[in-house]
């Protein structure tokens, strides 16, 4: 699925999960919000934490969320490398799928957002 799809498809999903109105599922949706918000942390260092544990937890939508958000703020590669490398670090071997997924993401979402 290409960025532009992806995205869609998140945003859509998302309305429809919090239409439902339940109030659990939106409190949870907005405590995740509001942990990525500048505080003793910048947003940028958090974004990269949540890129990390993305990683080591294997989730290429969650992955792919995080990139699009380091980049929006202005994340280099120079730092993504250093991210991803604690990822696989920590992650071990089995990250190295998910870490050739990410690379290519940099480079979709870069290009997505140029045009």
């Amino acid at each position: 699925m290409d960025i532009d799809a992806f995205n869609a498809h998140r945003a859509h999903a998302n309305e429809r999960i919090l239409a439902s109105g339940h109030l659990g599922i939106q409190r949870f949706f907005n405590l995740d919000t509001r942990a990525y918000d500048e505080g003793a942390l910048t947003a940028v260092i958090k974004e990269l934490m949540g890129l990390v544990a993305s990683l080591v937890l294997r989730c290429d939508d969650c992955v792919t969320y995080h990139l699009g958000q380091c980049i929006a703020l202005g994340v280099t590669d120079e730092q993504f490398y250093e991210a991803l490398n604690v990822g696989l670090v920590v992650g071990g071997s089995i990250v190295i799928p998910h870490l050739r997924r990410a690379v290519e993401r940099i480079d979709e979402i870069r290009a997505s957002e140029s045009r």
